[in-house]
């Protein structure tokens, strides 16, 4: 059925075309550009487009997509660039150079690959939703092959299997492919959430040892402009103990995806020595894009996540940024004319976030294995504002806080994460983990976050007086605390430190933390500072 666009508002437009649903995917124009449905007045719909709608007019033709949103899930994934509307970026640029026109919808998923296609299913055997019905090999992972409805099959074709080509039969002659559409605005179904209970290793040192998060885990990282958000994000992505990572470049700035995507081409994964594009997928969706798909990357990316999750496995999600992204709802919200809340974001701002938010966790698949969605996520505050309502609305849900400090970045300081104000739910079970682990760990981290901590009482103290006035003993602290923020806390992403192994970080904190007690044994048998530096440098040298 076809209808016809009565009505253009910049990217607001009012199409006459009976029987469409909310959230409905229409073709709108003679170039066939990406809507949605996002209200209903009797047989009048208003969409809003996906794509730059310049040279649309009033009359053209719109067409209904008899559904929603949808991408599509299958092998080939990991490795990707697309946009947001999952359209894979290197196609687009192969058929239309490196300007992207609109009204383009290449299918994402390559389906003149052959895949080496097993199964240990056979002729009668019945299948569930969610069950997996074979296997192909991509990267470093199998893949499984989800059946997609119930039923009994009737026809198993092993072998090499092209996405086009059906891999099975059910005895009521429905296929089974390699890939399925799912929508973007549904979660994937489970039997059950699990409480996380594993540490999520990132490599660097100041989130492992102070503010540990757990796969399944949710953080976010909310920091002014400059404090290293997306260097600190993509150093977590390159070094994450995870199988597969999802990266969304949401409203990000074009040159910093670029140097993104070729670094990421160039690097190895430091577990496997494998490409490490080979475990990821990225979701660029620029600055310079249309800013309503930006609106609708961050469930596009996490759908595609939890596809990887129904496996079985691990996966890490770093969404840079969700300022950018709640920036794309307020102006879609203001082009519907809706009712405005607080710094004229929409008022269903906070349960669109937690909504999107609660679809991490550990889970049970409908396959009866476990895996686990992760998320971590930059936030933008304007003037690094944290009592703005998008970061609000994060902490109402986030199980940890990375709070970047624009004096730490300053002072070129990085990761610039202020060990003050940041915070770890999962602090307890992680630690719990690393102390059966490595022995000492609950020890270390308490003393070290003493003299931390007694080291910002005593900065106050030595600005007045200065470091001469105060006893050794405080000397001691504020130089172990240097020691600390400086050779520990700090870590360069484009060094061989950029990552360490958690092992390598209670190596390095016992030394910090071994020399420190025993020259204070030293303090309190009536030596002199200077003298037992001395002594230690002398010893060292």
């Amino acid at each position: 059925m076809n209808g016809m666009v009565t009505r253009i508002s910049g990217a607001t437009v009012c199409v006459d075309l009976p029987d469409l649903k909310i959230g409905d995917r229409v073709f709108v124009g003679v170039s066939r550009l990406t809507g949605e449905v996002v209200r209903l007045e009797g047989r009048i719909a208003t969409v809003q487009v996906f794509e730059d709608n310049r040279g649309l007019g009033i009359g053209e033709p719109v067409t209904t997509a008899q559904g929603p949103l949808t991408v599509r899930l299958g092998p080939g994934l990991l490795g990707g660039v697309f946009d947001g509307l999952q359209r894979p970026l290197y196609k687009l640029q192969e058929d239309s150079g490196d300007f992207i026109s609109s009204g383009q919808d290449p299918f994402p998923l390559d389906c003149s690959r052959s895949w080496d296609f097993s199964t240990e299913c056979t002729v009668g055997a019945t299948l569930k939703t969610g069950e997996p019905f074979g296997k192909v090999r991509e990267g470093h992972i199998d893949h499984l092959l989800l059946s997609t409805r119930d039923g009994t099959l009737a026809q198993v074709n092993t072998g090499k299997l092209q996405l086009e080509n059906p891999a099975a039969h059910f005895e009521d002659g429905q296929p089974l492919l390699g890939w399925h559409s799912w929508p973007v605005r549904k979660a994937r179904p489970v039997r059950r959430k699990l409480p996380p209970v594993t540490p999520l290793v990132t490599g660097q040192r100041c989130l492992d040892f102070l503010f540990p998060m757990l796969k399944g885990g949710v953080s976010i990282v909310p920091g002014g402009f400059g404090t290293g958000k997306t260097v600190l994000e993509q150093t977590i992505a390159k070094f994450a103990d995870v199988d597969v990572v999802v990266y969304v470049g949401c409203g990000e700035r074009g040159n910093e995806m670029a140097g993104l995507l070729d670094e990421f081409s160039e690097l190895q994964d430091p577990r496997s020595d494998r490409p490490l594009m080979e475990r990821t997928i990225i979701v660029a969706n620029t600055s310079n894009m249309p800013v309503a798909a930006r609106e609708s990357s961050i469930f596009t990316a996490v759908t595609m996540a939890e596809y990887y999750r129904d496996m079985g496995l691990n996966v890490l999600f770093l969404a840079d940024s969700l300022s950018r992204w709640a920036e794309a709802l307020r102006e879609i919200s203001a082009a519907l004319e809706e009712m405005p809340g607080e710094d004229g974001y929409p008022t269903y701002l906070g349960s669109r976030l937690s909504g999107f938010i609660e679809r991490a966790g550990v889970v049970e698949t409908l396959s009866g294995t476990s895996g686990s969605l992760s998320m971590i996520l930059a936030v933008s505050p304007p003037g690094a504002d944290f009592a703005e309502p998008v970061t609000q609305a994060c902490l109402r849900v986030a199980g940890a806080l990375y709070m970047l400090d624009t004096q730490l970045a300053h002072r070129r300081h990085f990761p610039a994460i202020n060990w003050t104000h940041s915070y770890s739910l999962y602090s307890d079970t992680a630690m719990a983990h690393f102390t059966e682990q490595h022995g000492e760990w609950a020890r270390l981290q308490s003393r070290c976050r003493d003299i931390l901590q007694r080291e910002e009482a005593l900065r106050e103290v030595a600005e007045v007086v200065g470091m001469e006035g105060l006893q050794d003993a405080d000397r001691l602290l504020m130089r172990t605390a240097e020691k600390i923020r400086l050779d520990f806390l700090c870590q360069n992403s484009f060094t061989d430190d950029a990552y360490a192994t958690p092992k390598n970080t209670l190596e390095q904190i016992t030394t910090l933390i071994a020399e420190h007690e025993r020259i204070n044994t030293g303090l309190k048998e009536g030596a002199l500072l200077d003298d037992l530096l001395m002594e230690d440098a002398n010893a060292s040298g």
